[in-house]
């Protein structure tokens, strides 16, 4: 699959490990690449929600529209396929995933660890 990104500033964390190990740490940078070689890996967004791979799941409000990727416990890989809707049809043809950034949404805060 196509990786893109939400902005300059999230493409240069994602693509400088030492920048990323910086901003969230080193185990969470390890977590967060597997997460994007995933990503990488997988022919269309479908086939990658269909594996379970990170749990990946629909989020709502403020990010509805895209998906959570477990990191962590807290911390989720945040996605938003590039797509014209969300039902399993649009997503097989879907090629592309916007990274969004990494975030600590829970409890009702979206802390964003990378914006």
């Amino acid at each position: 699959m196509l990786i893109e990104y939400e902005s300059e500033t999230v493409q240069e964390i994602f693509n400088n490990l030492a920048l990323m190990k910086k901003k969230i740490g080193n185990d969470r940078t390890r977590a967060t690449k597997k997460r994007l070689d995933q990503l990488k890996a997988s022919i269309n967004s479908n086939i990658y929600l269909t594996t379970g791979l990170g749990k990946p799941h629909p989020l709502y409000e403020k990010l509805k529209g895209c998906y959570g990727i477990m990191i962590t416990g807290n911390v989720r890989l945040i996605v938003k396929p590039d797509a014209e809707s969300l039902d399993p049809e649009a997503l097989k043809e879907c090629e592309t995933v916007i990274i969004k950034g990494v975030v600590d949404y829970h409890g009702r805060k979206y802390e964003w660890l990378i914006p």
